[in-house]
Formats: structure tokens, sequence, C-alpha cells
């Protein structure tokens, strides 16, 4: 009897091993605050290694020189990144995921400068920051600015701040921040442009000699929406209110961290991805708001029971990497 119990045990878990994806390793460049190693700013890789957890799939990250990265992604050492772009050549060897974000430059400069650039070309003879290593695309410097690289966000808005550069190109996820987080000092000391003047979006890329990768694609897709709507984006990404298409119909809805949103409409939410302003009529696109797991299509119809104030604010679950600490 006991034997065979011995054996049921020893076959269960056999098939527990055998049910359990092995670990995915990775490949990515220090593209702060996206990539980077543990202990640093690493949204992305926080999101995906998130994502992934949810149904059992571990990873790990290696952080290699941005000319390594393609031939590594390419070869037989790794099973794919957890942010990559999109090209002919990796979609031959690699399944892309959903885009889980989308990394959008736009131009900061000091209060009351013309932010109003559409290209980058209308930028030239300008001063621009840049942070050195970050993956601007290999013909921004024949864009016509003078780029000057810097050691991070917070070492490009101080050189900002001290006159050094006219300008600087910050994504709008750390624009988001800054105006969360700082809201007197920037309002006080930055003029924030609203033309996107670089826009590429991040994927989760699997190899397609493992075997189960169109699975492991497949399940991360179905985790990201749920993530939106549970508040995981939001604590990941740092910020309070995002603005995405929550139920697939093509129409971005405000989305919040949490169930109590607070008396008053958000001024600004971080948009996921680029959407139209105006329909195909031209009519300005109505978003609603998500709360509590209903769409409301105005600020006034959403109960009163959702408009307290959260005690908790700031959610002491954010991650506990170090984020952003500017000098104003």
């Amino acid at each position: 009897m006991r034997s065979s119990l011995i054996v049921l045990i020893s076959c269960a878990l056999s098939v527990v091993m055998l049910a359990q994806p092995a670990p995915l390793t990775l490949v990515s460049t220090a593209w702060p605050p996206f990539t980077n190693p543990p202990g640093q700013p690493r949204f992305a890789l926080d999101l995906v290694e998130a994502a992934l957890g949810r149904f059992g799939v571990t990873s790990k990250t290696t952080i290699v020189a941005p000319g390594q990265f393609t031939p590594a992604l390419l070869g037989d050492q790794y099973d794919g990144s957890a942010a990559a772009w999109r090209d002919a050549e990796r979609e031959r060897a690699l399944v892309f995921s959903q885009a889980y974000l989308e990394n959008r430059l736009v131009l900061v400069g000091r209060r009351g400068a013309d932010v109003s650039a559409k290209t980058l070309g209308d930028l030239k003879g300008k001063r621009v920051s840049i942070v050195e290593g970050y993956s601007y695309g290999e013909t921004i410097d024949a864009t016509g600015p003078s780029f000057v690289r810097t050691h991070g966000e917070e070492d490009s808005v101080a050189q900002l701040l001290d006159g050094k550069v006219d300008y600087t190109l910050i994504d709008a996820l750390v624009v988001e921040y800054l105006v969360s987080n700082y809201p007197k000092e920037s309002a006080a000391r930055l003029q924030i442009g609203s033309t996107t003047l670089v826009k590429r979006e991040l994927y989760l890329v699997v190899n397609r000699r493992r075997p189960d990768a169109d699975s492991i694609v497949s399940r991360f897709n179905t985790q990201l929406r749920r993530m939106i709507a549970d508040g995981t984006y939001h604590r990941l990404l740092h910020v309070d209110w995002i603005r995405a298409d929550i139920d697939g119909d093509g129409v971005p809805e405000y989305v919040p961290q949490g169930d109590r949103v607070g008396p008053s409409q958000p001024q600004h939410a971080y948009t996921l991805f680029s959407t139209p302003l105006t329909d195909s009529t031209t009519e300005p696109i109505k978003s609603g708001f998500y709360v509590g797991g209903n769409i409301y299509s105005s600020w006034a119809s959403v109960p009163e029971s959702y408009k307290a104030v959260n005690p908790s604010y700031p959610d002491p679950r954010r991650s506990t990497a170090s984020v952003f600490s500017f000098r104003w």
C-alpha cells in the first residue's frame, strides 16, 4: 500500500514537472527606464515578468551591449527578448506578442520655449539632450539637431534647466512621472510638447525553435488587458491613470489604478498607445471611464461611491526599484 502511494506521488510530481514550462532565457540592452539590471528602473522587464508569472513561466534577462543585441537575439544562446522592436528579419525567426508598450519621445524645453516642432528636422541647429545608449534609431544623428549625450533622464533635465541645452527628448512615460510627482515644479519650469517625434512599439519575442513559443506568446497576450484592468500596469509603470482600450472596441477608456478614484476628473493620464483624437467623421473621440469593472460614458455618470480619496496613496505596492530623482 505504502509503495503504491509512493509510486502515485512520484507519477504526480513527474506530471507537474513535465507541465511546468522551462524558464525563458532572454536578452536585452540597457535602455533606461525600460530595460535595466535588477534594482534599477526597468518598467518593460517588470511588466513582462509579471505577465509571464501569471501562468507559471519564469524568465531571466541578460543585458548586452547594443551591438551584440541582434546577433544574440537571433542566435542559439537565448530564447528571445522581453523588449524588442519588429522588423522582417526578426519576424522570420521569432514569434511576436501583441505590443505591450509604446515608446513615444516628446520635446521638453524650459518654461516658455517653443515646443511645437513636428519633426526632428524642425530643430536644426538646436542643442538637444538624449540619453547615452538609448535606442533612438541609427539615423537620428542626421536629422538636424546637435545631440548631447547624457547619463540619464535626470541628467538630461538638469542640463536643460541649467541652460546647457535648448531641449531634451523624453519618453512620454517619464513625462507622466514628472507631471504626477512634481506637478508644481514641472508646471513652473518646463514646457512640454504634445507631438511624438520618435515612436517605437515594444514586444515580447520568443524564438520559433522553442516548441512552446506560440503557447507562451498567446498566454502572455491574454494577460495584458487583465493587467490594465486590475491596476498591475499602473503599479509597475508608476502612474495613477492609464488611457487604453479596455473593451476592445477601438475607443480608449480612462482606467484608474484602483476603485477609489477621488472627487475630480483626471487632468492627465498615461496613454499606452497612440490613438487618433478624432474618428472618420472628424468628431472628437469621447473616452469613457472604466471603474469598478464597468465603463461609464462620462465622469458625471461615475457613481459617487467611487469618488472617495484613496487613503493608501501613494500605493505602497509600487515597484521598489529606484525610479527618478530630479534636481529642480
